[in-house]
């Protein structure tokens, strides 16, 4: 008789264990980050993943997720979290570490939140010599809000704000690298790229000594990525690569510029921080009490719109909620206008706060809206309920969805989508659902609606479109309190 014979296996390649095994931030995609095809974010979350495992450092090991492309990166390292303010992730980071000098401690930052409004704190944390690990990423662009300038866009690179190419009148490419490796107190500093599977290779091998180096002691390393972005580069991943290596690297050589890994010392581990209870001896202050509540709001003002609009990112949502706010500007009204928006470049979520008033406002918040604008099935589900008794909800639907239908809520629930590709352009959908809503607000004079939107919208084609839109809307909602009325 024969037998089989026995089969080994081994396994090659596997997810990181510093990954969660499945990712929450969408329930339909559970093992799929946000970032686009392409992206190097997601080249650079893995080698950053694997090093962590290399060294053993899981339980201690905390990440800074910055504002940017990988807003979300909590989402994916089951790691300690922390979410910075744009640009302030070595601030935070520094924070974390001499309150907790065991932890590793990762700034995980992009160009635009490095180089710009964060420039000041990298360069301080680094002067400092701060004992953290940075990951840089570059990009050479402002991915995540379309595509502006950033201090790293090449010369002659074009960007929204720069879109007959970066010259000298925009100043020169910022070398980060250059500028911190003249300073003292780094210990490592290297520029690496995703150019193509050799420079990957060292790019995960600078990234791996990066996070020794704190392990070590040994103080403030910072790793620069060149990284590709199709989306925002126009190109196909592969195009996007080798753009990194061909023309990016010119700009940026790759290599090391600051080692001083054999000569540093490491830090000596600091005396633990006094116990919080100690923090009022120490300052020679007593306790006090807790604060006296506030006073009561006085009477509500004579107006007070409240109004939140929702849908996905590209159906315009942000500049209705623009056109409302500065008609109320131009009316001599009290306004806050504060947009919500994913990193997502694509099927994002997108939604914006509204408020005016002839009374200053407290608070750019909008917990239970006058109006809900819902431009799709999602935002209506998650907003709804949120509407206040007797206030709106306009959606863009042939019906409400039937968990959604709260008596005490006026309704108008029209293909909108539909209405506006009959005017012209199923865009201006946003548009006649504002229509609706100036309707049923009636506060605001006309001519400060044409005149906001005359400065919001400057393509005479689109404009005339948008007032069309607009005009529709008003007449569908009278059309509709019309219908109600003669219905009661």
């Amino acid at each position: 008789m024969s037998s089989e014979p026995e089969v080994s296996w081994e396994i090659a390649r596997s997810k990181p264990a510093s990954f969660y095994s499945t990712y929450e931030r969408k329930d339909e995609l559970q093992h799929a980050t946000h970032y686009c095809p392409g992206c190097g974010h997601g080249i650079i979350h893995k080698m950053l993943a694997q090093a962590i495992d290399d060294l053993g450092i899981q339980d201690r090991t905390v990440l800074i997720s910055p504002v940017g492309c990988s807003v979300f990166a909590y989402y994916y390292f089951d790691v300690g979290n922390v979410q910075a303010a744009h640009g302030r992730a070595p601030a935070v980071a520094t924070a974390v570490k001499r309150s907790r000098p065991g932890s590793v401690v990762i700034a995980y930052q992009g160009d635009g939140d490095l180089s710009a409004i964060g420039s000041a704190e990298i360069l301080h944390a680094a002067n400092r010599g701060e004992a953290l690990t940075v990951i840089f990423v570059n990009n050479a662009i402002y991915s995540m809000t379309g595509g502006q300038m950033a201090p790293t866009t090449l010369m002659g690179q074009t960007s929204t704000t720069s879109p007959q190419g970066r010259g000298a009148h925009e100043g020169y490419p910022l070398h980060v690298s250059e500028l911190l490796a003249t300073l003292e107190a780094p210990v490592y500093i290297e520029r690496v790229g995703l150019g193509d599977n050799k420079q990957i290779a060292q790019a995960a091998r600078a990234v791996r000594r990066a996070l020794d180096n704190q392990v070590r002691g040994l103080g403030f390393s910072l790793v620069e990525i060149l990284s590709p972005c199709p989306t925002i580069w126009k190109m196909t991943p592969v195009e996007a690569q080798h753009w990194v290596r061909d023309v990016m690297e010119g700009t940026f050589p790759l290599g090391v510029l600051r080692d001083r890994t054999q000569s540093a010392q490491s830090d000596a581990v600091p005396a633990p921080p006094p116990l919080l209870s100690a923090v009022p001896r120490i300052l020679g202050i007593a306790k006090t009490g807790l604060p006296a509540e506030p006073s009561a709001v006085g009477a509500a003002p004579d107006l007070n719109l409240q109004v939140r609009m929702a849908g996905f990112g590209g159906q315009g949502v942000l500049l209705i909620g623009e056109v409302l706010a500065e008609a109320g500007l131009d009316a001599g009204l009290e306004v806050s206008w504060l947009p919500s928006y994913g990193p997502e470049m694509r099927s994002g979520t997108s939604n914006c706060h509204v408020r005016l008033a002839r009374e200053l406002i407290d608070s750019p918040l909008v917990a239970h809206p006058d109006v809900l604008v819902a431009m799709n099935e999602p935002s209506v589900r998650k907003f709804c309920a949120m509407v206040r008794a007797g206030g709106w909800i306009l959606y863009n639907g042939e019906t409400l969805p039937e968990d959604c239908d709260w008596k005490d809520v006026h309704v108008l629930a029209r293909p909108f989508t539909r209405i506006a590709k009959d005017l012209g352009d199923a865009r201006a959908a946003n548009m006649v659902m504002l229509g609706a809503l100036l309707e049923i607000a009636g506060n605001l004079p006309r001519t400060s609606i044409e005149s906001a939107l005359g400065r919001l919208v400057r393509n005479p084609r689109w404009l005339a479109l948008d007032e069309a839109a607009l005009a529709s809307g008003r007449k569908l909602m009278r059309e509709a309190c019309a219908e109600a009325n003669h219905a009661s």
